[in-house]
């Protein structure tokens, strides 16, 4: 039954994470708060019971130094299909070091709560987990104060037989604004 949220990730493939950030809301250009996130859709059709799958994922956070970068991130995400039914949200801190505007480092601690029913018999799941997750990645300028970044981020936390999750490796890509 716990595996049941690894099947739904593999069924719905991978879902492209765009994250946005602006260090001047409201056109307060000295602002050292930053806002984004990352949404995600997915979904199969046909034989094998189909279903959809959606995740959001909001953040905050505030530039220590031009370098150096903390908050809080969130997320949702909710999948269903002819056999089950998941709801998983997640909230905690993040950090992140810029390296010259080419590399970052990060590291996020998430604790997670979810819910899951196996709609054949009725069985439900329900519990937390925690992850920690360090990771980091390369970083593109693709405009004035836009970066494009491509990494990843693994939870140091996972356990195999253990965990609600299917592994603990996260691939990322996203746009960050602001930076």
């Amino acid at each position: 039954m716990k595996k049941i949220l690894l099947l739904s990730l593999i069924g719905f493939g991978l879902h492209f994470n765009a994250q946005i950030a602006t260090s001047t809301p409201l056109g307060n250009t000295e602002s050292k708060w930053t806002f984004g996130g990352s949404a995600g859709l997915g979904g199969s059709f046909g034989s094998g019971g189909g279903g959809t799958s959606i995740y959001l994922s909001p953040r905050v956070g505030y530039k220590l130094t031009e370098d150096l970068e903390t908050g809080l991130a969130a997320n949702f995400t909710w999948s269903n299909s002819d056999y089950y039914s998941a709801t998983t949200i997640g909230v905690g801190p993040f950090v992140n070091y810029y390296i010259s505007r080419s590399f970052f480092l990060s590291g996020m601690f998430q604790e997670y709560f979810f819910n899951q029913k196996n709609k054949y018999d009725n069985s439900k799941y329900s519990g937390n987990e925690a992850a920690l997750y360090l990771g980091g990645g390369y970083m593109q300028r693709i405009g004035d104060h836009t970066y494009m970044q491509i990494g990843g981020m693994y939870n140091v936390l996972y356990k195999k037989d253990q965990s609600v999750f299917g592994s603990g490796f996260i691939p990322s890509v996203g746009v960050v604004f602001g930076l």
